[in-house]
């Protein structure tokens, strides 16, 4: 059984909560309280399936739990309307870097499509800037708590649109400015990375960092389009990687696997997989395998050693935390502390930070870890 949200579990006598974390993949507009959602409703005049926090809760985990990406990105429409104006990017991004401290974290990276949230008169520019004020704030309000944390957006451009070459350009000119990387998001299946050549094109010309979100709802050609046509240096989520592996035998603990030319380049290389269990669950992404915790290929790409992290994707809808993320995963797989370091340096090794800045995270997760 998956942990409570909220749950503190100790592993090896050491909170779980308390370990310095890394998240990759967490979506802003994933990540907004049902309080927070229900209040800014109210002020905007915005009608919500439920109006009261606990119950909006309960509907957005019901809602997401379709086993259906399309069905599953539904329910963003509840939250996007309360994120059309400054103030309220400005709370939400704030209130999300104050969660992540909350849980953690000490470095995130925040992903959400600026063409989303335009609807109240905001240009680009303006909503860049209020959700870059908003994690500002928060990071100032965790270190005067004594928490510190940073956190760098990365700009989404929606794959069944046709911005994203201005969106790319938006991240670019905001580069040193608090965004950190570029992102296609959306529907996948059918929206390869290859129609969106001209922005990757662009952002390769400005050596620009980009993750792409491939192998969730499609497969091995979208995470093969991901890396020629997007020259991804991580895949968002990226499961279905493990469907270009051939169990060969299994004695025991003993697995034999062939590699398909595809995975090989993946693990070989050490392009991070974004892995978000929850979600994966929740939109069918693991459906080839199975429909429970332990039927994630997780522990399988983790033993073959493949760059595995492990993310939220969207704290709302999954009713999740990076907490429960890996004491579910501990409790699933029999991991300990020395695995759920080994997610992190992971991710911090993939962070699209400077050489110098990935080497000072790798440090304070070494010390939080005891190592």
């Amino acid at each position: 059984m998956p942990i409570e949200q909220h749950a503190d579990v100790t592993l090896q006598g050491v909170s779980v909560r308390s370990l310095p974390k890394v998240s990759l993949h967490d979506h802003l507009d994933g990540g907004v309280r049902p309080a927070t959602i229900v209040e800014l409703a109210d002020e905007l005049g915005t009608d919500l399936p439920e109006t009261d926090a606990d119950d909006l809760a309960d509907w957005f985990e019901e809602q997401s739990d379709s086993g259906s990406l399309v069905d599953y990105i539904k329910t963003f429409e509840v939250t996007l309307a309360v994120m059309q104006t400054r103030d309220g990017l400005r709370r939400i991004a704030r209130e999300f870097v104050t969660d992540l401290a909350a849980d953690g974290v000490v470095y995130g990276e925040v992903r959400w499509a600026p063409e989303q949230h335009l609807r109240g008169g905001l240009s680009l520019q303006d909503a860049v800037d209020a959700v870059q004020e908003g994690i500002e704030e928060g990071e100032d309000a965790a270190e005067a708590k004594g928490h510190d944390i940073r956190v760098g957006q990365i700009l989404s451009a929606m794959r069944q649109a046709d911005r994203s070459l201005e969106i790319a350009r938006l991240a670019v000119d905001n580069r040193g400015r608090g965004v950190a990387g570029f992102d296609i998001a959306g529907p996948e299946d059918g929206f390869l990375p290859a129609q969106h050549r001209d922005a990757f094109d662009y952002l390769a010309s400005e050596f620009f960092p980009v993750t792409v979100h491939a192998g969730e709802a499609a497969g091995l050609d979208s995470i093969r389009s991901a890396l020629i046509d997007g020259r991804a240096q991580r895949l968002g989520h990226g499961v279905r990687i493990a469907s270009d592996l051939n169990v060969v035998s299994r004695e025991g603990e003993e697995v034999l696997v062939q590699f398909g030319d595809l995975a090989r380049w993946v693990r070989d290389r050490e392009i991070p997989l974004e892995l978000s269990p929850s979600s994966n669950l929740q939109t069918g992404a693991i459906a080839g395998w199975g429909t429970q915790w332990e039927d994630h290929p997780f522990d399988l790409l983790y033993q073959l050693g493949f760059s595995v992290t492990v993310n939220v994707d969207n704290r709302t809808q999954s009713r999740t935390s990076l907490t429960r993320e890996l004491a579910t995963l501990a409790q699933t797989f029999d991991y300990d502390l020395d695995d759920l370091q080994a997610f992190q340096l992971n991710a911090a090794a993939g962070a699209f930070l400077s050489v110098e800045e990935r080497e000072e995270l790798i440090e304070v997760i070494a010390e939080g870890f005891g190592s």
